[in-house]
């Protein structure tokens, strides 16, 4: 079978390593919530899914109820929490299928109340509060009546309440501290409203990491999990801050390899024209697999773990680089576009500011745009 030149790689063990700081983290009765949603932030969630469950992970996140569906049909057990809101076109496949509805307001109570009786089932909620997040949320004068109509109405059960940090990636900031102390006054004016065995969890990724989100129930882990630090990498020399590996990485092939003369210009609009005899080598990816247009003359590539440059307009399907001075360089060999070659790397987070964006958006992209393979 022919397979694209282009594939990403997607690491076990590192998704095992970055598993195991989480939890270190969050400390010994503290459960992880893994974040899957996203298609596993382009890592593919339901083999990231497996792999978790396999070293024990017991509860999942995804935004909508067909991620839920999907995992579920792949075997996947454990608690599986749809995190961006409910429609009465879903009610039935959550129910059907065990999943966790995260509401935000009462307007979905009764009908959730009404769909699990008839289907003879009880369902689990669990509610997520504003506490200065500023986006989907019950609001603090919102939240008594809300966990009142829970308790009232037959067929629901809550099962957690929830919030989430607006700026957990800058550690310097005081906003999570402030974000948890409100989220606590909310649980204590309805306190004597709620079941003992509650679950309560705030912390995402730079929630666990900086320590506003610890000590609760859960945590909900998600770009830490495939190796990139919350922050951006912006203290990644700090030696508090424990070292994750990234699980994925881009990988090209060379092409062609063509010698051309001082004052060539190269590609569409001619925006690089070489200033010396230049050896060019070209590879297969390009904004197609989401390599974008915005790495034009920015972004570097790793051939024989040296950094060579992209020269030239990054197009649909191709990409140049200047690979001067690389004795010989033969088409086949092995482009590193995103991860280690060598002694080098180029992280995500590079990658995303070559890119103007955040290391989120770059696995996304190039996950969900290219072969995946799994590796030990």
């Amino acid at each position: 079978m022919v397979e694209s030149l282009n594939r990403v790689e997607i690491s076990r063990s590192a998704l095992c390593h970055n598993l195991a700081v989480c939890r270190e983290l969050a400390g010994a009765g503290c459960g992880i919530v893994a974040m899957v949603k996203a298609d596993a932030y382009g890592h593919g969630m339901v083999e990231c899914a497996r792999i978790l469950a396999g070293e024990g992970v017991r509860a999942f996140g995804v935004a909508e109820a067909v991620e839920g569906v999907r995992l579920r049909r792949q075997g996947i057990g454990g608690e599986i929490l749809v995190l961006a809101g409910t429609l009465p076109e879903t009610i039935g496949a959550m129910i059907e299928h065990d999943l966790t509805p995260v509401v935000t307001d009462a307007a979905m109570l009764p009908d959730l109340s009404r769909r699990a009786r008839q289907a003879g089932r009880e369902i689990g909620v669990h509610l997520k509060v504003d506490a200065g997040m500023g986006r989907l949320g019950c609001l603090a004068g919102e939240m008594e009546e809300v966990v009142r109509r829970i308790a009232e109405l037959p067929a629901i059960g809550l099962r957690g309440v929830m919030a989430h940090f607006p700026m957990a990636d800058d550690p310097a900031s005081s906003s999570s501290h402030q974000v948890r102390q409100r989220f606590e006054a909310m649980l204590r004016r309805v306190r004597h409203l709620l079941p003992p065995d509650l679950r309560l969890h705030i912390a995402n990724s730079g929630g666990l990491f900086y320590g506003a989100g610890t000590g609760l129930d859960y945590v909900r882990p998600g770009i830490a999990l495939y190796g990139c630090p919350p922050d951006g990498g912006l203290h990644a020399g700090r030696g508090d801050q424990p070292a994750l590996r990234p699980v994925m990485r881009f990988v090209s092939r060379v092409i062609q390899v063509r010698q051309v003369p001082a004052g060539t210009g190269l590609g569409y609009g001619h925006i690089f024209t070489t200033r010396r005899p230049t050896t060019v080598a070209l590879l297969p990816a390009g904004y197609e697999d989401g390599y974008l247009r915005v790495l034009s003359n920015r972004a570097s590539v790793l051939i024989r773990g040296h950094r060579v440059p992209v020269i030239g307009r990054v197009s649909m399907n191709l990409t140049m680089v200047d690979v001067t001075g690389l004795e010989q360089v033969q088409p086949g060999e092995e482009a590193v576009l995103l991860g280690r070659q060598g002694e080098d790397e180029i992280t995500a987070d590079e990658l995303a500011a070559w890119m103007d964006t955040i290391s989120y958006e770059v696995l996304c992209l190039l996950g969900n745009l290219n072969r995946r393979v799994y590796v030990a």
